[in-house]
C-alpha cells in the first residue's frame, strides 16, 4: 500500500512540476545604458514576447496579455515564432496579438516556424490587419523631442538571405551614429550583429536551452547544439548588447525544464 502512495505522489509531483514549469510567466528586467540614448528616449520602455508557439497561458491568452500589460510598455516587440509550424492554428496564435496591440504598438519579425509553414504571406496579412508593425528587412525611426532612434528588424535566413544582406538592407538609409535596436530571431549569428555596429539585439529561438541545468545553463539550442552559448538574458560585445529571451512556448520537444516561460523588460537608460 505504501509502495502504492508513494508512486501516486510521485506521478502528482511530476505532474504539477511540468505544469508549473511550463505555464507559470516569469518577467525578467534588465537595463541598456548607454551614452548613446538619446536624452529624450531616457526611461522608454520595450517588453519582448518571443516563442510562443501554440502554448496558452488561460483563456484568449488572457493571463500573457495582462501579464505584459502590468509592466506598462512604450513598445512590445515580438520576435518570431508566434505559430508553430507543427501545430499551426493561426488564429489560436492571434488570440494573445490581439490583446497586445491593444496595449501599445506592436513590432514584428519571422521566426523559423513562421517560414517553414509556407505562410508567411498569410502572416503577414493577419498580423498587418491587427496593426502590427511588420519589419522585414527594414527600418522605422522614431523621434521625441528632435531626437532620432531606429527599431530594425529582419527576416529569418530561412527566407534565403543571409544575415549580412538583411542587415544591409534594413539599414542602408540609417546614419551610422544612430542608436539602433534590432528585432532578430536567431541569437547564434551574434557576432554578425556585432559586426554591424548594432547597439541593441532583442533575439530569442533557443527556448533558453529547453532544459536548464542549474549552474550550468541551458541543454541544447537549435542552431547550436548541445551546452549552447546564447540562451537567456544579457550578452555583450564591443558596443553591442543582446538580450536572448527563454520564449514561451515549445515546439518538438514538448515541455521546458527548470526554465519558466518568460516575459523580457528592457528599459533604456541615458548614461
Amino acid at each position: 500500500m505504501k509502495k502504492l502512495l508513494y508512486g501516486v505522489f510521485f506521478v502528482v509531483f511530476i505532474v504539477i512540476f511540468l505544469y508549473v514549469n511550463n505555464h507559470w510567466l516569469v518577467v525578467s528586467k534588465h537595463v541598456f545604458e548607454s551614452e548613446k540614448v538619446p536624452a529624450s528616449f531616457d526611461g522608454l520602455r520595450i517588453v519582448q514576447v518571443s516563442d510562443l508557439h501554440d502554448a496558452l497561458f488561460g483563456n484568449n491568452q488572457e493571463k500573457l496579455i495582462a501579464k505584459v500589460k502590468e509592466t506598462n510598455p512604450d513598445y512590445i516587440f515580438i520576435t518570431g515564432d508566434v505559430i508553430d509550424s507543427n501545430r499551426y492554428d493561426l488564429n489560436q496564435s492571434l488570440q494573445a496579438v490581439k490583446g497586445l496591440v491593444d496595449i501599445t504598438d506592436v513590432y514584428y519579425v519571422l521566426g523559423n516556424h513562421e517560414v517553414a509553414t509556407n505562410k508567411v504571406s498569410e502572416i503577414y496579412e493577419a498580423l498587418s490587419s491587427l496593426g502590427v508593425h511588420i519589419l522585414a528587412n527594414e527600418s522605422t525611426v522614431l523621434e521625441r523631442d528632435g531626437e532620432r532612434l531606429a527599431i530594425v528588424g529582419i527576416e529569418d535566413p530561412l527566407m534565403g538571405r543571409s544575415t549580412e544582406d538583411m542587415l544591409e538592407l534594413a539599414t542602408a538609409y540609417l546614419p551610422d551614429d544612430m542608436f539602433k535596436m534590432l528585432l532578430a530571431h536567431r541569437p547564434e549569428v551574434f557576432n554578425t550583429y556585432v559586426n554591424d555596429g548594432i547597439d541593441l539585439v532583442f533575439s530569442g529561438h533557443a527556448h533558453g536551452g529547453q532544459v536548464r541545468i542549474p549552474g550550468l545553463g541551458g541543454l541544447v539550442a537549435p542552431g547550436q547544439g548541445l551546452f549552447p552559448k546564447y540562451t537567456a538574458g544579457v550578452y555583450d560585445e564591443g558596443i553591442t548588447k543582446m538580450v536572448v529571451s527563454r520564449g514561451l512556448g515549445n515546439s518538438s520537444v514538448p515541455y521546458r525544464i527548470f526554465n519558466l516561460p518568460e516575459i523580457v523588460v528592457m528599459d533604456l537608460k541615458k548614461k
